[in-house]
């Protein structure tokens, strides 16, 4: 999730394991800790723009990582915190800090390498976006009131609505996830891959993705609390595939090898973007639930094929995007976009 939240997550689980004295110093090493992981962001190359999303959310978030990650934050804070308490309690915040990180980010849909090394294979549960207010909002008031009345009671009781705002999602997303598996069977489609992701700060609205041999259908799920489910029709594209779009490439190239590396990071939900000229874009993502424009895509310059190539991030956050957004979410919808 967002940077914020992973903080206040391993200050709260730092102040679960800590006394009344070490709460403040417990938050602290737990805050501290609880970000490191995210520290992976900063893997980068200025001749392989690739090298970023490769290794974001990678070994630093594997749960074989933990151990070694909270030593790593240990070594970080003791010249700065020895004389406050002993190591091996700093270990154990470190520990407790570090330790639900990739669990977290693996709880979104953007995919973490939590097995590895046993597993180079992303994992995402897409149970909750990666910015969600309420989820942040009740972690930093554990946090808050845990240091207050320094009781591991408030951590603990925080960390119980965390878990339970987790269930709900799941819930929600097989919801979503089961009226979407109704519309691709009423369209009489064969989908070889789908998948249900909720969409910025809310699991009530959910981007659904399909794939059949030929194309990716795009198409937002609103599952309420108290309202009927509604299926609103979004966007389709045509499939790429390097045989049908780019046959004259060399397959010894460069950049048929960075196609080949997003393609599998993109997990082969790629078509080339409708509003840009040459680029191919990860279809799972978009800044509204019925788009096919992608968040992020990679340049095609075939006049340079032995050169990387670029990776471009794409988001559009105008008013009208924004409004379009919020009609979605509250049920606003024009009707004729209603499956």
């Amino acid at each position: 999730m967002d940077i914020l939240t992973q903080g206040l997550l391993g200050g709260v689980l730092a102040q679960s394991v800590a006394s009344k004295e070490e709460k403040k110093i417990a938050t602290i090493t737990g805050v501290a800790a609880g970000l490191l992981a995210d520290a992976d962001i900063l893997i980068s190359s200025s001749s392989d723009p690739m090298l970023n999303i490769e290794y974001h959310r990678h070994f630093s978030h594997s749960l074989f990582f933990i151990p070694f990650g909270a030593f790593i934050a240990m070594l970080l804070l003791w010249p700065i915190l020895r004389r406050h308490l002993s190591i091996q309690r700093l270990y154990v915040f470190c520990l407790m800090g570090y330790s639900m990180s990739g669990v977290l980010d693996a709880c979104t849909s953007y995919g973490t390498h939590l097995l590895w090394p046993l597993s180079d294979d992303r994992i995402a549960l897409n149970i909750i976006s990666i910015i969600d207010p309420v989820f942040t909002l009740t972690l930093l008031t554990a946090l808050c009131l845990g240091l207050w009345i320094k009781s591991r009671k408030i951590a603990v009781t925080g960390l119980i609505l965390c878990l339970s705002y987790l269930s709900f999602g799941f819930f929600q997303q097989h919801r979503a996830e089961d009226v979407a598996t109704q519309l691709i069977a009423k369209r009489g489609h064969t989908a070889i891959q789908h998948v249900v992701k909720p969409t910025l700060g809310n699991l009530v609205l959910w981007r659904s993705v399909y794939a059949t041999e030929q194309d990716i259908y795009v198409n937002a799920v609103r599952v309420g609390l108290f309202t009927d489910d509604q299926v609103i029709k979004g966007e389709s594209l045509q499939r790429f595939s390097m045989e049908n779009d780019l046959p004259e490439l060399d397959r010894a190239s460069t950049l048929y090898g960075d196609i080949q590396r997003f393609m599998r990071f993109s997990n082969n939900y790629v078509a080339f973007d409708p509003s840009q000229e040459n680029v191919i874009g990860d279809i799972r993502y978009s800044m509204l639930p019925i788009s096919a424009n992608p968040l992020w895509g990679l340049v095609i310059d075939l006049q340079n094929p032995d050169k990387h190539a670029d990776y471009r991030f794409f988001r559009k956050n105008d008013k009208e995007t924004r409004q379009a957004y919020l009609d979605l979410l509250l049920g606003r919808t024009i009707k004729e976009r209603i499956e």
